[in-house]
């Protein structure tokens, strides 16, 4: 009986932290993204002073955005109505890992 609650409890902790993981994105497929699609227009590396498109806030400045979270950026890179910026069809999976990428970038 012991060995079955101890197996179960550790069970559901496994289980939990992979619910959990699949919430948190991938900092590495971030960077590899934000360095294929949004560089073009904004400074997505750490310590890139200014962006390609003037107007476009580099991705430290993002991050060190007061109030910035991963809630924050989700919804601004799922919104579909940005007059600055260009349709972007991400997965959700895209979504959470550039988001990791840009929380990254904070001081």
């Amino acid at each position: 009986m012991r060995v079955f609650i101890i197996s179960s409890l550790f069970g559901a902790l496994a289980a939990g932290t992979a619910v959990q993981a699949q919430h948190i994105g991938d900092i590495r497929q971030g960077r590899q993204l934000a360095l294929g699609v949004c560089a073009s227009c904004h400074a997505v590396r750490a310590g890139q002073p200014q962006s390609p498109l003037a107007t476009a806030p580099s991705f430290e400045k993002i991050a060190n955005t007061p109030g910035m979270t991963a809630a924050a950026l989700n919804f601004w890179l799922t919104a579909h109505a940005h007059p600055t910026m260009p349709l972007l069809i991400l997965s959700s999976q895209q979504v959470r890992d550039v988001s990791a990428y840009i929380l990254s970038l904070r001081d």
